[in-house]
C-alpha cells in the first residue's frame, strides 16, 4: 500500500511540476526585434534540468508579431512547438547537472510530452536583446533577463522598463491550461 501510494504522490508532484504551460511571445513593439535565449528549469528544487534554446540559440520574434496579427511565437511544449511554430526550435540545450550539458533535437523521447526532462521543467525566463526592426543593430539599452524570479537558480526581473520599451512575463490560467507570456511594448 505504502508503494501505491509514494507512486500516485510522485505522478501527482511531476504532474504539477510539467512543462504545462504554453509558452506565447507577443512583440507589439514597431520599432524593435525581440532576440531572446528562451529557459526553462526545474521549479520544484535543485534547479536542474535546465533547458535553453539552442537552434537557434536566439529565438527572433520580429516587430509587430503578436496575437492579434497571428504572427505571435508559440510554444505549447518542446516537440510540437516543431511543427506547429512560426519560430521553431530543432534543438534545446538539455543541462543535467552544471557540468553535464548536451543538444538534444527537439522530438528527442525526454523532451516529448511526458517525457522525464518535459514533466520536470517549466518555463522561467529570457535573456534578451532588442535589435532596430529588421537589422542587426541592437538596442544597447532595451535587454535583460526577463521571467520568473527562481532563486537561486536564475534571477529575473517580471517587469523591464527602458526609455525605448517595456518588457513583461507573467503566466495565466484560462480553461484549466497554464499560458506563460513574454509581452514587449
Amino acid at each position: 500500500m505504502k508503494k501505491i501510494i509514494t507512486s500516485l504522490s510522485l505522478f501527482a508532484a511531476c504532474l504539477a511540476y510539467s512543462q504545462g504551460s504554453t509558452l506565447i511571445i507577443n512583440n507589439y513593439s514597431l520599432a524593435y526585434d525581440f532576440h531572446g535565449n528562451i529557459q526553462a528549469l526545474n521549479v520544484a528544487g535543485g534547479c536542474y534540468p535546465i533547458i535553453s534554446s539552442n537552434n537557434p540559440d536566439m529565438v527572433v520574434v520580429p516587430a509587430d508579431s503578436n496575437e492579434i496579427n497571428g504572427l505571435h511565437l508559440e510554444y505549447k511544449n518542446y516537440r510540437d512547438q516543431f511543427g506547429t511554430s512560426l519560430y521553431p526550435m530543432a534543438a534545446w540545450n538539455v543541462s543535467l547537472s552544471a557540468t553535464n550539458q548536451m543538444p538534444r533535437a527537439w522530438n528527442h523521447p525526454s523532451l516529448l510530452p511526458g517525457g522525464v526532462i518535459s514533466n520536470n521543467t517549466k518555463w522561467v525566463g529570457s535573456k534578451f536583446q532588442m535589435y532596430h526592426k529588421g537589422t542587426n543593430n541592437p538596442e544597447t539599452f532595451f535587454n535583460g533577463n526577463l521571467g520568473a524570479d527562481v532563486a537561486p537558480c536564475i534571477t529575473n526581473e517580471s517587469y523591464i522598463t527602458t526609455p525605448y520599451g517595456d518588457a513583461e512575463w507573467f503566466t495565466i490560467t484560462s480553461g484549466g491550461n497554464n499560458y506563460t507570456y513574454i509581452q514587449i511594448f
